[in-house]
């Protein structure tokens, strides 16, 4: 099969897709650094001893995040992406230095639950789509995929470094900082969005219905929810199983880090391939089979660390490959006037399926063991298999004008 690109990336489409993964990159960091070592830090400020407020303030930032993504979303289709990308930068900077500035764990709590009403992607996600061409969408939401599991393998390396020399306070300051530094790489580096919002204000009167009821978006959406979901409950119990199996806990990074890079250059040259020759249905649904052949292996054998590694790998491989391809679709198929609603709703999806599954993980272990998690984690994806079975291909538009 003919090659369907055209032309290669231009350099304003580079531009956007690595300044707007930054700005993913930025906002993560200071987020990711916190996870490996709030609750030893909690501890140590009143109310910090209750589990349960503990795990509210690290879950309450996806629950803000995820009530707001369509908001934020539809607002960018309306009053343009850049202006209400600022903004929810502007929020979460000032959650981070309320949290910085907490001496109980509820003020944490409020702190964190102010970061997530930051809830920006579905706002950056629409712009990378205004920026980039069809034939070239997946590689810059790629380029975001990366630069969110790279920020997050990273900050297992530099948290356990920093705590010492700043504590979780300096860590919530650092957030606040990395994300007014995105507020200046959003306004003097990203470029200026290439779609006038005014042509996409004439709208037709069909687009939000779309967005909402098109078969082939609910399938999109119901698809992040279950990944998302897998992955959470999935993180219930593989950090026991690897110290189970002789890793300590500082040093899972060894793991992690070169699994995430080892996955990220197995999914580069199907991804660039199968977007070339209108061939992303079969690496789709190709994708969702290796997710489930991970969970089937950690189900058989997990009785070494190496073991482990390899479901890992196969897994995040999967895991990159879709995360690219799915906001790239969603992009495709939604109605340019409700494209910011659109991904609004696909990223209220995605941290519902995170809020879900270490919720519903946490209770199957309890009930059932660890076990049970993988095979929870291998129906819900072999039934998202079989939905995504369904889907058809989405039309590469490669005689578009170059953005500019």
């Amino acid at each position: 099969m003919a090659d369907l690109v055209a032309s290669p990336m231009t350099a304003l489409e580079i531009r956007a897709s690595v300044s707007l993964a930054s700005i993913f990159a930025l906002r993560l960091l200071g987020l990711f650094l916190i996870l490996p070592v709030f609750a030893v830090y909690a501890q140590s400020i009143p109310g910090g001893t209750d589990h349960t407020l503990v795990g509210l303030a690290l879950g309450i930032y996806g629950l803000t995040q995820g009530l707001l993504q369509i908001p934020y979303g539809a607002a960018s289709d309306h009053w343009g992406r850049k202006p209400v990308i600022a903004t929810g930068l502007v929020v979460f900077a000032a959650g981070s230095f309320i949290a910085a500035l907490a001496t109980d764990i509820v003020w944490t709590i409020i702190g964190r639950a102010i970061q997530g009403a930051g809830a920006v992607s579905a706002a950056v996600t629409a712009l990378i789509a205004d920026s980039t061409r069809d034939a070239h969408r997946t590689k810059a939401m790629a380029l975001v995929g990366a630069s969110v599991a790279l920020t997050f393998a990273s900050s297992l390396v530099l948290a356990p470094m920093l705590y010492p020399l700043i504590g979780v306070r300096g860590l919530f300051a650092m957030t606040g900082v990395l994300v007014v530094a995105a507020i200046g790489v959003l306004f003097w580096v990203v470029p200026a969005a290439p779609r006038a919002q005014a042509e996409l204000k004439s709208k037709d009167e069909f687009s939000t219905r779309a967005a909402l009821l098109d078969r082939q978006l609910l399938r999109l959406n119901a698809g992040i929810f279950v990944l998302h979901m897998v992955l959470m409950a999935m993180f219930v119990v593989l950090p026991v199983l690897l110290v189970q199996g002789g890793l300590p806990l500082p040093a899972h990074w060894k793991i992690y880090f070169p699994v995430v890079m080892l996955s990220f250059a197995l999914m580069a040259k199907p991804l660039i391939v199968a977007e070339r020759r209108g061939l992303m249905r079969p690496l789709f649904i190709g994708s969702i089979v290796l997710v489930l052949a991970a969970q089937l292996g950690f189900l058989l054998r997990v009785d070494s660390v190496l073991w482990m590694a390899l479901w890992l790998l196969i897994f995040f491989t999967g895991f990159n490959i879709l995360e690219a391809t799915l906001p790239s679709l969603v992009s495709r198929i939604a109605p340019a006037s409700a494209k910011g609603l659109a991904l609004g709703i696909y990223n209220t999806a995605q941290a519902l399926g995170l809020f879900v599954g270490g919720a519903l993980g946490g209770v199957i272990v309890a009930r059932w063991g660890s076990e049970a998690v993988f095979v929870f984690a291998a129906i819900v994806t072999a039934a998202w298999w079989l939905i995504a079975l369904g889907m058809r291909e989405v039309p590469v538009t490669t005689n578009e004008p170059l953005p500019i």
